[in-house]
């Protein structure tokens, strides 16, 4: 990739403006986005945001870690900036058309609050698929929505449907020069809020304002400061138009994180982001999960997906260029649907590294499960799935909390080998992280004596071998179900073969065990998904 202008080509500031010394059409552009940054009109409505040091992460790095808090905007995003500043330059007449825009929910929202500001009807249109958080946020600001399309090019082109039979301006989400100049008054602000160097500033990417936008300011003022784009690897827009050597149009993009699910990038923004950007990063979603899970644990503040984007792609640069120089990364917004922190806090321990999944197969037989739970020396079971099978083997799912990362998983892995046990690493296989781990189990047969309980075990190391160790071996366990949730009691359901004789030695031994239990036994969910007899 090309490096930046302002290393090959300064700017000077001449009679009130900013000329190079050998003048090209890309220097001129630079010149006019730098100017309109500096004249942007955002703090009508826009607040300057802290640039708030992460001391955790901080410390966690050894390197000062530092977020720009766009999430604390009127409408939670950044999107406001540019949305306001392209309005607020519209004539009378222009808004008294209207506007119109598509977006998949942030800029809308900023396109909404700046039309109600200025006196101006605005049309939204938004896919089908945006987040209903994010639809209500525009409607609550006075947006008229339009839902079209399950994607944003279908919303983009009804848009511009729309704005041919209206004349309602159109407001674009980032390739347009005073939107990418409104984003740019964020890296403005950082530059003035921390005075000592930077050596890099992170950026999500999705069409590329605002990483056009700040990458020019920053450029100018601190040419010695990084500036890099990160993208979810599965939506990596800008950097395939960059690998490409022009603007590419990707078939799909991953939705996760949405508000930069963008399938192409504006030509606008590649002419900047493609000179002016170091380098871009890309990010799986567990790496964004738990990016989201630092800026909570430093913050308190929760970060949708595409705000966490930027923390994500930092860690991974700062683990590959060790250093003691600081890194700012921007929370660009905190529009997330509650029900996807669900998904969230099942992803982010496997994101920062925090624990295994691992397939294990081993006897089915008492005493290999508590040889297998020594072998894990003291480390806690996150997770431990298992279903009786009859044919004497046992297929375990089971999470194990790691505090060594990747290099800790392969060690363990290694002894679990070497102690004969046969391991399959689920930690990045998708679809065991989605869907297997919560199919393990189901019917079976040969077994008229399964008794199905629901058991509430104290959240400490030792307790699976204590519950072993409570039944008598002629009670053979046939299911176990567990998943840490950051509760004080693990959520068990567990199923043990007990004869009818032994009913009043085994309800014995649960008393003297003393985990709470419920009988699950004649439960329709068990008795429809896991009762073969």
């Amino acid at each position: 990739m090309r490096k930046n202008l302002s290393r090959s080509a300064p700017l000077a500031y001449t009679n009130g403006s900013f000329v190079s010394q050998n003048p090209t059409l890309l220097d001129i552009s630079m010149q006019d986005t730098i100017r309109r940054i500096l004249t942007a009109r955002v703090y009508d409505v826009a607040e300057e945001t802290p640039l708030d040091p992460l001391r955790r992460l901080s410390a966690r790095l050894e390197r000062p870690v530092l977020l720009k808090r766009e999430d604390l905007q009127p409408v939670f995003s950044f999107k406001i900036r540019g949305a306001y500043n392209k309005i607020a330059g519209l004539s009378e007449t222009e808004l008294s058309k209207g506007v119109i825009c598509a977006s998949a929910g942030n800029h809308a929202q900023g396109v909404a609050l700046a039309a109600a500001r200025r006196n101006a009807r605005a049309v939204i249109v938004m896919p089908t698929t945006t987040p209903g958080i994010k639809v209500a946020a525009v409607r609550a600001l006075g947006g008229q929505v339009v839902l079209h399309g399950d994607s944003f090019d279908a919303a983009y082109a009804h848009a511009r449907d729309l704005e041919r039979q209206t004349g309602a301006a159109f407001i674009h989400p980032f390739d347009d020069p005073e939107v990418i100049a409104g984003q740019g008054t964020v890296g403005l602000e950082i530059a003035r809020q921390h005075a000592d160097p930077i050596e890099a500033v992170f950026v999500p990417i999705g069409g590329g304002g605002l990483a056009a936008g700040v990458a020019a300011i920053i450029k100018f003022l601190r040419p010695e400061t990084r500036v890099i784009g990160v993208e979810p690897v599965d939506a990596p827009t800008m950097k395939s138009a960059i690998d490409a050597g022009q603007v590419v149009t990707l078939n799909e993009v991953g939705l996760f994180a949405d508000g930069v699910a963008v399938r192409r990038a504006g030509e606008m923004t590649f002419d900047l982001c493609k000179t002016l950007l170091d380098e871009i990063v890309l990010v799986d979603t567990d790496a964004i999960c738990a990016a989201i899970k630092d800026i909570f644990d430093d913050s308190r503040a929760i970060a949708e997906p595409s705000g966490a984007v930027a923390l994500a792609g930092l860690k991974a640069w700062s683990a590959a260029h060790p250093g003691t120089g600081a890194l700012v990364a921007i929370n660009s917004g905190a529009n997330v649907n509650f029900d996807r922190l669900r998904h969230v806090a099942e992803r982010a321990e496997i994101g920062e590294g925090a624990e295994a999944l691992l397939a294990v197969a081993m006897r089915d037989d008492r005493d290999d499960y508590r040889r297998f739970l020594t072998s894990l020396d003291g480390r806690s079971v996150t997770e431990f799935n298992y279903r009786w099978s009859g044919d004497g083997q046992a297929q375990i799912f089971v999470g194990v909390a790691l505090t060594n990362g990747a290099d800790e998983r392969e060690d363990l892995i290694a002894a679990l080998r070497d102690g004969g046990y046969a391991v399959e690493d689920m930690s990045d296989n998708e679809t065991a992280k989605l869907h297997v781990r919560y199919m393990v189990g189901g019917r079976t047969v040969g077994l008229p004596h399964e008794r199905i309980l629901r058991f509430q075990f104290p959240e400490r190391p030792g307790a699976f071998l204590r519950f072993l160790n409570s039944l008598q071996p002629a009670w053979a366990l046939t299911l176990f179900h567990y998943r840490n949730h950051g509760d004080d009691v693990g959520r068990v359901l567990a199923g043990i073969s007990v004869p009818p004789q032994d009913h009043d030695r085994f309800a014995a031994a649960l008393a003297e065990l003393g985990y709470p239990y419920v009988e699950e036994t004649d439960n329709p969910a068990c008795r429809l998904f896991l009762d073969g007899a």
